[in-house]
């Protein structure tokens, strides 16, 4: 099991990305845009600046729902590999069966 404070540290930033989405993405659009002056852009990236380094959606690390373990990580079970085997064993992952030949 991983430490409690590492699940809740990403918990907090997945909280602050879902917060500052919005305002993350309609800064970066005024920093892309091709018709924004250059007074526009500079002011847009300091706003962005000024915002909270863990309201980014890259801070976030991808976690086992079960146990927490970032490595060996599935996103499309959201599960690590440890617990998809355990899980698989026991069939109770629908449409996942031991390999044998």
């Amino acid at each position: 099991m991983a430490k409690l404070c590492s699940i809740e540290r990403n918990k907090k930033r997945e909280a602050l990305t879902k917060r500052y989405a919005k305002k993350r993405a309609a800064l970066k659009a005024i920093i892309k845009d091709k018709n924004s002056t250059p007074e526009q852009v500079f002011e847009a990236t300091l706003k962005l600046a000024k915002l909270p380094r863990n309201g980014s959606s890259t801070r976030i690390h991808h976690r086992c729902e079960l146990t927490g373990r970032s490595h060996g990580f599935y996103r499309k079970l959201k599960l690590s590999r440890i617990q998809l085997r355990k899980l698989a064993n026991e069939g109770q992952v629908p449409g996942m069966v031991k390999s044998s030949w």
